[in-house]
């Protein structure tokens, strides 16, 4: 999905915002590129500002190693062949599957569901719009939302520290 100056403005972006979006990507951008370029910068409040005003699209990026970095956003779904770690934050428009564990030392969200074939592990909080599913122990360290199904093997933790 491309991304125009004109949507922005459009959707109200702050100038601060559209600042940014013009010195990286001049007058059109490609929307995950965008939130790569927004990670990159730590940038987690527009991340989640344009997840919000534009959606979830129907993508799914696929990362086959072990995946570090200090922020990850996802336009649509992303699968973790392996495990995630995340310094601060996780976002996805739709749903993040690990085939091992999810961490982040800040918080996990996704527009559909978590699966975990390990434990998911949030300093603050996790949170799904369906369900979230972990081989193991779910752990964070606000609290854990999700609308649907909440399915853990092993345990759950939620407030603690």
């Amino acid at each position: 999905m491309i991304i125009t100056k004109q949507m922005l403005i459009e959707k109200n972006a702050c100038s601060d915002g559209m600042n940014f979006f013009e010195t990286h990507f001049k007058d059109q951008g490609d929307y995950q590129e965008i939130l790569n370029k927004l990670a990159e910068n730590g940038r987690v409040d527009w991340a989640s500002w344009l997840l919000k005003v534009f959606g979830s699209i129907n993508t799914t990026v696929t990362i086959e190693s072990e995946f570090e970095a200090r922020f990850a956003f996802f336009a649509g779904s992303v699968i973790f062949k392996k495990s995630a770690k995340v310094e601060f934050s996780l976002i996805a428009g739709s749903g993040i599957k690990a085939g091992s564990g999810i961490k982040a030392d800040e918080g996990i969200k996704a527009g559909s569901g978590i699966k975990a074939g390990e434990g998911i592990e949030a300093g603050w909080g996790i949170e799904a719009g369906w369900g979230i599913e972990a081989g193991e122990g779910i752990e964070a360290g606000e609290g854990i939302a999700c609308a649907a199904v909440l399915t853990v093997a092993y345990r759950i933790f939620a407030g603690v520290s």
